[in-house]
């Protein structure tokens, strides 16, 4: 997942006292998300927010603050002059920017929520007055409004369908009403100061944080039941206050079955996940925060945030999975806390901080691939507990889709496609299953150990735990010699496997040696955080940032270097000479594999002269060892070495980079709708940029000219691009020259054929 706050927005539709600023903000990287740059709008007159709240699904934005403030805003993607830029790297366009007069100018407008089934906004004052606002032609107006002079509404929460809305007054006094504007039932819980209020997902519970810490559970009528098991603050000192109680709805499915869907977080940095208002084994975390801390769940439940603020007066928001595993941290400008609201898709953040607004792009870390003209992609059905695999081809448009229980990984490698599950029957044993474009099983294998990180190369699988490698040396049918079929038929091929401890000198192992998989259950106190694989190379990275490297076949430790950080996606070029790594702040490093011969071999690993930050994707390049791809927010660069071509705007995955074009698709436009990808919408080809300047050449000035370009920017298609241009010219000489470059050789006897002939049989037999 990446998050950056784009500063591509038009200001169109906006007031004069409206403004809108870019600015550099300090993001997050790992496996989820990246460095980022942010769009900062800030309210008219410095007005300080207090609460912001984003439509899931039709964008609206509002937001709340002193003086009876209120305004709903709207940001929009705009189509590009040429109507090439897409997804997040298209431009942003404020298209709607309302003030509501509503709420007394004495008061502060301390609670916004939205009905996104009915499409009503709810909002209420530190006064008590509760307005509900509808959309009518394009202009929000009053629907309803309700007045309780005696305490402060601290909560309100609509329920999943958007038929009942329950409001906690901070005395006390609960409401729970109908979107008609009927009161269903109201209740006075005597002796507590009310702060948060939860629906559970059915609607049939309803749970109300206590500011001393405690969370109770009342039924949809009123009626008590029980309090919530809070385990978190065991061995917590001193007054502790509830700052959040989310529970997640599910509408959009869940990242895994059975995981959390509850968050509990407290001011002292305390939080828990739990499964439901009754789980007894909650994950507990401490997320280390000052007073002033809140949590807000992504809507799809793959994340969940955190803001705060930390002793150094920095806002700050981190980022936990549902396993409570901590993602990264997103630090910001401003000292008061973050009122943090998430966009219905997942993909953006709307930050609250003093007068300001900020908006973070998010990109996420699909369980993706790409592999023989097809894209290879997972996703959840809100009414399945299975993954949904779809294998989508991208010359003719056909899908198949297969269903994946406990699919944990998804990667490929030219024409297979890697699956790793969790074996469903079995727990604790996982599998590693290779198929083809079509999704057919071709290999598998059954491993004892959890694979947290897999790669695939064109003759190797690698799978990960904490502490072990599996080194999986695999051939398909379709990659046997003849002889080999005989055999085959008797006896499948089973491939050479290893099992490897990563604090260990890989030792010998005899033919056909079973895999001793307690290896695995031995510990290392630098755990593997990512790991590479090539033809020829295998490389670990550990979260010491220290990186080991092996040869293939045989596994022998070559050597190691220290990174700076925590290596998180590793690469080899195509001659598997260079290696890329990109660490978890998101910068990226370059280093070169020497190897020194002597009495004492060895292979070194040398660091090169380019550091790039902001960076979320790279793939090299299939057919030169010097280019590669990377996405640094939403600007693709090409480098060739350490040189960068001019930046193309773009927010794509990257899925192969071939023939100086790059192959890449629109990810987070697939998810939306991952039924239904297109080809036309969301694939790109992406010519770079020497290329693109070839061709240019070629049509304005001349041959040697563009040769001379060539010789400085050599590659095997620009090569080619100049014979051909050379053969319409009939510039014979400098034809089989080019064809020679590009190793062209049923080109090279062409043109020594074209000798033989006189100009006008020439021209005749070039326009057959």
């Amino acid at each position: 997942m990446l998050v950056y706050l784009s500063k591509k927005v038009s200001t169109c539709k906006t007031d004069r006292s409206f403004a809108l600023l870019a600015t550099s903000f300090r993001s997050f990287l790992n496996a989820l998300i990246y460095y980022c740059m942010l769009l900062q709008i800030a309210i008219p007159n410095d007005v300080p927010l207090r609460c912001v709240a984003w439509h899931g699904t039709r964008g609206y934005i509002a937001c709340g603050g002193v003086d009876g403030m209120l305004k709903v805003l709207k940001l929009e993607p705009q189509e590009d002059a040429e109507g090439q830029l897409k997804g997040l790297a298209a431009p942003t366009a404020l298209t709607m920017n309302q003030t509501l007069e509503g709420h007394d100018v004495g008061s502060s407008v301390q609670v916004v929520t939205w009905n996104e089934t009915h499409h009503r906004l709810t909002s209420s004052d530190s006064n008590g007055h509760i307005v509900v606002w509808v959309l009518y032609k394009g202009v929000w107006y009053e629907e309803m409004i309700n007045n309780r002079n005696r305490s402060t509404v601290r909560d309100m929460q609509w329920n999943r369908d958007g038929q009942k809305v329950c409001i906690a007054y901070e005395d006390g006094a609960v409401i729970v009403g109908s979107v008609d504007g009927n009161r269903i039932w109201g209740k006075d819980i005597k002796g507590v100061q009310l702060v948060q209020v939860a629906w559970s997902p059915d609607s049939k519970v309803i749970l109300f944080g206590i500011g001393i810490g405690e969370v109770h559970i009342y039924d949809s009528h009123g009626s008590y039941n029980s309090k919530v098991n809070i385990q978190c603050l065991a061995g917590a000192t001193g007054a502790v206050k509830l700052t959040s109680v989310e529970w997640y709805s599910g509408i959009n499915g869940y990242a895994a079955p059975n995981c959390a869907s509850l968050v509990v977080v407290f001011d002292n940095g305390r939080a828990q996940l739990m499964k439901n208002e009754l789980d007894e084994s909650p994950i507990q975390m401490d997320v280390g925060y000052d007073p002033g801390i809140s949590g807000e769940v992504e809507p799809h439940w793959v994340t969940d945030g955190f803001a705060g603020r930390q002793q150094k007066d920095v806002s700050v928001i981190q980022f936990y999975n549902t396993l409570g595993e901590h993602l990264h941290t997103l630090k910001g400008p401003g000292k008061a806390p973050l009122s943090v609201a998430w966009e219905g898709n997942g993909l953006r953040l709307a930050l609250g901080v003093a007068q300001y607004i900020y908006f973070a792009n998010i990109r996420h870390n699909y369980k993706w691939g790409y592999f023989s003209g097809t894209v290879v992609y997972t996703f959840r059905k809100p009414e399945k507990l299975e993954h949904c695999l779809v294998f989508w081809s991208t010359t003719d448009g056909e899908k198949h889709a297969k269903a994946v229980k406990n699919l944990l990984h998804v990667t490929a490698c030219r024409d297979l496609a890697l699956l790793a599950a969790e074996v469903d029957d079995n727990p604790g044993e996982y599998v590693l299953l290779l198929c083809n474009a079509l999704g057919t099983p071709l290999e598998s294998k059954y491993i004892n150990m959890e694979p947290r990180f897999v790669a695939i190369s064109h003759t190797h699988v690698v799978a990960a735990s904490n502490s072990a490698i599996f080194i999986w040396h695999y051939r398909t049918a379709s990659r046997l010699a003849v002889s080999e079929l005989t055999h085959l038929s008797r006896k499948g091929w089973e491939g050479q496997e290893r099992l490897i401890h990563v604090d260990e000198l890989p030792a010998e192992v005899l033919d056909g040696a079973a895999v001793d998989f307690s290896i695995a259950a031995r510990e290392t106190n630098d755990k593997i955080c990512s790991v590479g694989v090539s033809n020829q190379r295998l490389i670990v990275g550990r979260e010491s940032g220290s990186m080991q490297y092996y040869s293939l076949p045989g596994v022998s430790l070559d050597g190691s270097v220290l990174h700076g950080s925590k290596p998180e996606h590793l690469a080899f070029n195509c001659t598997s000479t260079k290696f890329s790594v990109v660490d978890n702040m998101g910068f990226l490093n370059l280093y070169e594999l020497d190897v020194h011969s002597g009495a004492e071999a060895a292979v070194v690993a040398t660091q090169l002269e380019l550091q790039r930050k902001d960076v979320w994707h790279l793939v090299w390049a299939e057919d030169n060892p010097d280019l590669f791809a990377v996405m640094e927010k939403t600007r693709m660069y090409i480098f060739r070495g350490v040189e960068p071509e001019e930046p193309i705007q773009s927010s794509a995955h990257i899925c192969r980079f071939t023939e100086m074009t790059v192959k890449s698709v629109l990810m987070d436009e697939v998810m939306q709708d991952p039924e239904n990808p297109s080809i036309q919408d969301h694939l790109l080809d992406l010519d770079i940029k020497s290329l693109r300047d070839t061709r240019s050449l070629l049509k304005s000035v001349g041959l040697k000219d563009t040769c001379q370009f060539i010789e400085d920017n050599p590659h095997p298609r620009l090569w080619k691009l100049l014979a051909e241009a050379s053969l319409e010219q009939l510039e014979l000489e400098l034809a089989e020259k080019a064809f020679v470059r590009c190793k062209d050789f049923a080109g090279i006897q062409f043109v020594k054929k074209l000798h033989h002939l006189d100009v006008s049989n020439a021209l005749n037999f070039l326009s057959l």
